[in-house]
């Protein structure tokens, strides 16, 4: 097999994977570079940004295999071709699995297991994929010399006795983009709180932009309700995290935590800043329509998620619209709060090492390659999601983000929300943006909101 033969596979070759009974090939063993070992042993590197420098002769032959989630994964495939550049005797391939919650721990049981595999933060704690955290390689071993400082504090997650078994590859969160060239044509600045965003809202409906805001009528994450909201809803938990245990096991009176994010939410609606109607009939789905209809370039601020923002790239060109008239935007957090709105800084997608790889050197020093601002950035760019690392400069539809507020930031490790609390929650939003309960009904009907 040709060595830059990159392949993702589908179901088919995930049963093989699975199921084979021969056994990985045998590899070469990484011969330690002596001229570069006394420096490298002197233990982590220092600066986020320092140049990678490769501990291993450039000879070195070896065969990596990564396993994940994504069916297209071209910008951990760009990584690889740069990897090339200091080992191009290597062989590196990634594997997309099917149904990847239930292949995934088949996988690492099976005869040829992968070296690194995706994980994400939901799945620790739930016994299905006890083994995936089990098998991993302790990335933080100084041994190791991964330069975790590269990732921003809220992101490095630290489990039992500090030990960071993960790299954070990608990262997400919610608010809006925002046509920048209409707020420039109308000499308006982006609103940062929410005073503010009402009146840009009497503004823009002024210079004939009949809903200012859009998003996805929907009961998902990236849609209105969620998208607005559930940033406030979480800072609400930060600052009280007694809340918590009551939220995750649905206890009634814990629907209070809902009231101040679901009444600023009405009030964005009873405002007129956005028409629900409007999106409703204009917007499909929560993804696809959302990009599509924000390229039409009339619409001031679209409501979404980061994962929404990551497939703009792709459908610039599949705009007719846009291609005749293209514009800037750029992703803000949506201004929800009176002092401003909520930073979500939350994971997307991190890698795990496989302890048991036969390839363990050559597989933490591709990870050790990968652990750089300059990297991480470069994928999350042609990703267009948001990079882990504390460097937000590559992408500038993500610049908003540099430097906001840590007590307006709200990270994973903040709260620890269950998905049964999460889900009362954004029914709960949904049914207030569309009539179907007040405030008043969401609030005292927690733990039992139709979620379907």
């Amino acid at each position: 097999m040709n060595r830059r033969n990159k392949t993702i596979t589908s179901l088919i070759l995930m049963t093989a994977l699975v199921l084979s009974t021969v056994g990985c090939g045998q590899t070469q063993e990484p011969k330690q570079n002596e001229s570069q070992s006394t420096e490298q042993s002197q233990g982590q590197q220092e600066g986020a940004n320092k140049e990678f420098s490769p501990k291993y002769q450039s000879d070195t032959e070896f065969k990596l295999s990564v396993v994940g989630t994504y069916s297209n994964f071209e910008s951990l495939e760009s990584e690889f071709e740069r990897f090339y550049a200091y080992y191009p005797n290597g062989e590196l391939e990634y594997t997309y699995l099917d149904d990847y919650i239930n292949t995934i721990t088949k996988a690492l049981a099976g005869q040829e297991t992968p070296d690194i595999y995706v994980v994400q933060p939901w799945m620790y704690g739930d016994e299905r994929f006890d083994s995936l955290f089990e098998g991993a390689e302790v990335l933080s071993n100084p041994e190791l010399e991964v330069n975790l400082d590269c990732i921003r504090t809220g992101l490095r997650w630290e489990m039992e006795n500090d030990k960071i078994l993960t790299l954070p590859v990608f990262a997400t969160s919610y608010g809006m983009l925002v046509n920048v060239d209409i707020f420039e044509k109308e000499g308006l600045e982006v609103p940062k709180t929410f005073d503010e965003l009402k009146e840009i809202c009497d503004k823009l409906k002024a210079a004939g932009y009949e809903s200012p805001i859009m998003g996805s009528n929907t009961s998902t994450t990236p849609g209105i309700g969620y998208a607005f909201a559930y940033p406030m809803f979480a800072k609400t938990i930060k600052d009280d995290r007694s809340i918590e245990e009551d939220l995750n096991n649905l206890v009634p009176s814990a629907g209070e935590t809902m009231r101040a994010s679901l009444t600023r939410l009405k009030e964005l609606v009873d405002y007129g800043c956005i028409d629900i109607d409007k999106c409703t009939a204009e917007i499909e789905d929560d993804y696809n329509a959302v990009i599509m209809r924000f390229f039409e370039g009339d619409v001031p601020m679209m409501l979404c998620s980061g994962d929404v923002v990551s497939g703009t790239k792709k459908r610039e060109s599949k705009s007719e619209a846009f291609e005749a008239n293209p514009f800037e935007y750029d992703f803000y957090v949506a201004p929800s709060g009176d002092d401003g709105g909520y930073y979500m800084d939350s994971m997307n997608l991190l890698f795990c090492v496989n302890k048991s790889s036969a390839n363990l050197d050559m597989t933490n020093e591709f990870i050790r390659f990968l652990a750089n601002e300059k990297e991480l950035g470069i994928m999350a760019q042609e990703k267009r999601l948001i990079t882990p690392t504390k460097d937000y400069s590559l992408d500038e539809v993500y610049a908003s983000l540099s430097d906001f507020p840590e007590d307006r930031t709200v990270n994973f490790r903040d709260i620890e929300i269950m998905d049964t609390a999460v889900k009362q929650f954004r029914a709960a939003a949904y049914a207030v943006i569309n009539g179907k309960m007040t405030v008043d009904e969401a609030v005292e009907g927690y733990g039992t909101i139709p979620t379907d």
